[in-house]
Order: structure tokens, then sequence, then C-alpha cells
């Protein structure tokens, strides 16, 4: 499926009607049958028009739902991109940040080339993490009913602790170089802190968002305010 979407312009056709200060972060990509070799133009082009009406960029190379995506994180091909993302940045007026999406799977050994890459790019910090690859977290445990479900990203509490070592590893080993969005299993206020607690700037949450519900964000901020 890759990234099930519209295209960019609809996208910006939608947010072209935006009327609120909600921030809005621009979540960019290579389209599925764009080869990796040529993937820099895409976000180039997603950059660029989304660029009037987005606060913030996701830079997102770590989507298993998108073939040969993840192989962007690889220390070359990752530094091409960001480079010319942070060129294009640097031409505006007034830049806006842009943040790498990093996937929960990546060995230590990447993680610290992603660290000495945010280095030497200087982008604004990591979104950890995407979703797995891996079902080991799940309770349904049979081969044949999980190829019934199918491949893509597994999200909720089963990516919890994985993505908060992601952040804990990044955080101790640049030595807070940079911010962190603490994403992954998210499910209650607890959690949320957790994911502080390890290093995180920031938390986003989405599956756990659906099952909690729009409260959920209310019942988060209380703890944070309590503590």
């Amino acid at each position: 499926m890759g990234f099930n979407n519209e295209g960019i312009e609809a996208a910006v056709a939608r947010l072209r009607r935006k009327r609120s200060n909600i921030i809005i972060g621009g979540n960019i990509g290579k389209n599925k049958v764009t080869l990796n070799e040529r993937a820099v133009n895409d976000y180039e082009i997603c950059f660029e028009k989304l660029f009037p009406y987005v606060d913030y960029f996701a830079v997102n190379v770590s989507s298993p739902n998108t073939p040969g995506l993840r192989e962007l994180q690889e220390k070359g091909p990752l530094t091409v991109v960001l480079k010319r993302l942070q060129e294009l940045n640097s031409q505006k007026e007034n830049r806006k940040p842009i943040l790498l999406k990093i996937a929960p799977d990546l060995t230590n050994k990447q993680l610290d080339d992603i660290i000495l890459i945010i280095s030497e790019t200087k982008i604004d910090g990591v979104i950890a993490t995407n979703t797995t690859i891996d079902r080991s977290g799940l309770k349904v445990t049979k081969k044949i009913r999980l190829e019934s479900i199918g491949n893509g990203g597994l999200s909720g509490q089963p990516i919890k602790e994985k993505s908060t070592e992601v952040i804990k590893y990044l955080s101790k080993e640049s030595g807070q170089a940079f911010p962190i969005i603490g994403v992954g299993g998210i499910h209650s206020a607890k959690d949320a802190i957790e994911k502080l607690d390890a290093g995180a700037t920031l938390v986003q949450v989405y599956t756990g968002f659906i099952y909690e519900g729009p409260a959920f964000v209310k019942k988060i901020n209380k703890a944070l305010l309590k503590r």
C-alpha cells in the first residue's frame, strides 16, 4: 500500500482550508514506485509543496509499508536526502524544523550512524519510532494466522519497549544533543512519562489515541502537571 493517500496536491488543497493554529507536521516520503536512487527528488517535491502549510517536517524513511524505503536509513542515502532538504530549508526566509522518523528495528550501529548524520546535517531532531516489522510482541504466534493478517507495520503496545529503548540509546549516546519525539505504545499517562524519562522531549500518540479516545491527551497533560 505504501503511504496510502491521495498525493501531495490533495494534501495541499486540504491544508489551504486550515483555519486554526493547530501545529501541523508534514510527513514526507518517496512514492512506492520511485527507485531509491531517485528518492531525494520525491522528498524535495513534497518539501517544497508543503512548506507554506506545515510547521515542521517528518522525514519518513522508516515505514515498512513502502518496499525498499527502509534502505534509505543507511548512512549514504540518508545523508543525501537530509543534506538536500537542509539546503532547501536554508534558502527560505524562515526555515522550519526537520525531524527524522526512524524505525524501532535499527541496530545500535545504525543508531550510532543516525547520531553522526544528525550532527553532520544539523537537522532538528528525531521521531522515535515508527512501526515495527517484528511480530514477537504479539499474543498471536501461529505462523499461519500471522500470514493471514499480512505484512506491514505493527503499532501500539507491542512496540512500547522497543521504542523506549531506542529513545534511551539515542539520548544517552548523543549526550542529549538533539530533541527526540517519543512515540510507540503510549496507551496511558504512565507510558508517556516513561518515554520522557527515557530521554524524549515530546511525545506523540497514534494507536493509543484511537483506543483511549480524545480525553487521552488531557489525561496525559494532567499527569505531567502533577509531576
